[in-house]
């Protein structure tokens, strides 16, 4: 019934508020963002189970370091790409990329003898990781290029309900096939939605073609040029830009503190490999079904009504809300803690904050945000991981880690109030 109902409201948004030339491209789209959480959902519980078999927290620091070295050293090679190529050309580039990743780890999960464990499950928590992130950054900017602003504030929600359906889904898949496929399958799988992605974005190439944001014409084949490292460079001086990646920074922070109470909980209770994974999917299918019910009805309300403000605002308010439960009920309140900050996080949150980037040039809309979606959130996860470890070991718990974790979300909210501030002052597109 809950899925009768989104399939409904999204189909009433689409007859209120979509022009007409607007369908073809809201609709790749959809499907687009679909594939891309799909890809990334299948393989997410493998990844969680992977790592709360291997330590839970404890491990976290160590694996999101080395996702930080790899960011950071794919983030410049992205740099080169978007300065050498058109979009048209680059953005294949990375989804084929990360396709024939998974194509790559299909044998290793067929013949466990072929190296340890420990390795192949390092090894895979961290291409999961860098994956989800650069597929998904890449992904808002192409987005945040096709579409001007105000096109921004009413189809950006709708369009996340499609990367949430596909959030949903995969899960699902994974619950279904896991033991029928095994892992190699599900890579399979999740090379095969890419692909589809790669399809879909050169549907959208050709609509913007016909249709160009403020008469620009040549964007599809434009070659933005400029330095490789230009994204961290723009991130360092500009003032809209500084505040963009804070606000991450805070985000981050109660996510990854969320996940690594998560992990520590799913470590606790599931000592059966099975019984965890069915347990990671089954938070991410309720967070994500939250997320959807978020994206149709309440960011597209404050984004159209109010603009992103109003959006990064609520955010925050909604996840201090719900860590003050955990403050109240402790870890079995973790689950609901994990539920409510990742629908808020991805169905509140991340509409709004990308629709900023389409008021600032291509450069900042491709290296800039590329930069903070990645090497700025891996630094964050680092940072706080590591925090978490040492705070564990001096004997914080729950409402401990809840009251630190409420303070950045409602820091978040302020934060997330000045950025839109900046960004409406007349020097804020050249900024960055």
């Amino acid at each position: 019934m809950l899925y009768v109902d989104l399939v409904e409201s999204v189909l009433d948004y689409l007859r209120k508020a979509v022009r007409k030339h607007e369908v073809p491209a809201l609709l790749l789209a959809l499907a687009y963002f679909f594939c891309v959480l799909a890809a990334y959902y299948v393989l997410r519980p493998v990844r969680d189970q992977l790592s709360a078999a291997a330590g839970g927290s404890s491990v976290l620091p160590l694996f999101y370091g080395v996702v930080f070295v790899v960011t950071l050293l794919l983030t410049p090679a992205f740099g080169g790409l978007v300065a050498r190529f058109s979009r048209r050309r680059f953005i294949p580039i990375v989804y084929l990329f990360f396709l024939l990743g998974m194509v790559a780890f299909v044998p290793f999960f067929q013949n466990p003898d072929l190296v340890s464990a420990k390795i192949l499950g390092t090894v895979f928590f961290v291409w999961v990781s860098v994956f989800n992130l650069f597929v998904v950054s890449v992904f808002w900017s192409f987005m945040a290029d096709l579409f001007d602003p105000e096109q921004s504030h009413r189809l950006f929600p709708v369009i996340a309900v499609g990367g949430t359906l596909g959030a949903i889904c995969g899960p699902a898949m994974t619950k279904a096939l896991a033991e029928i496929v095994g892992v190699a399958g599900l890579l399979g799988i999740s090379a095969g939605l890419l692909g589809v992605c790669i399809a879909c974005m050169f549907g959208l190439s050709r609509w913007s073609q016909k249709f160009p944001v403020s008469g620009d014409e040549r964007r599809d084949e434009r070659v933005i040029g400029g330095s490789f490292i230009a994204g961290a460079k723009q991130t360092l001086a500009s003032p809209l830009l500084r505040r963009v990646a804070l606000l991450m920074l805070l985000g981050d922070c109660v996510g990854t503190v969320v996940y690594a109470m998560l992990s520590d909980y799913n470590r606790a209770n599931f000592s059966v490999r099975e019984d965890g994974v069915a347990f990671a999917a089954g938070v991410d299918l309720w967070g994500n079904l939250l997320t959807a019910i978020f994206q149709i009805s309440l960011t597209r309300f404050l984004l159209t009504r109010y603009g992103p403000v109003s959006a990064l605002v609520t955010d925050g308010i909604l996840k201090a809300l719900v860590l003050f439960g955990l403050i109240l009920f402790g870890n079995p309140w973790i689950a609901a803690v994990a539920i409510v900050s990742r629908a808020s996080a991805y169905g509140v949150f991340k509409p709004a904050a990308d629709s900023l980037y389409t008021q600032v040039d291509a450069e900042t809309r491709y290296k800039a945000k590329n930069f903070i979606d990645t090497a700025v959130w891996r630094f964050g996860d680092v940072v706080i991981t590591n925090a978490f470890s040492w705070l564990t070991r001096l004997g914080m718990a729950a409402p401990g880690f809840a009251a630190l974790t409420m303070l950045a979300a409602m820091g978040s909210s302020w934060i997330g109030f000045r950025v839109t501030r900046v960004l409406a002052k007349p020097a804020s597109k050249t900024d960055g």
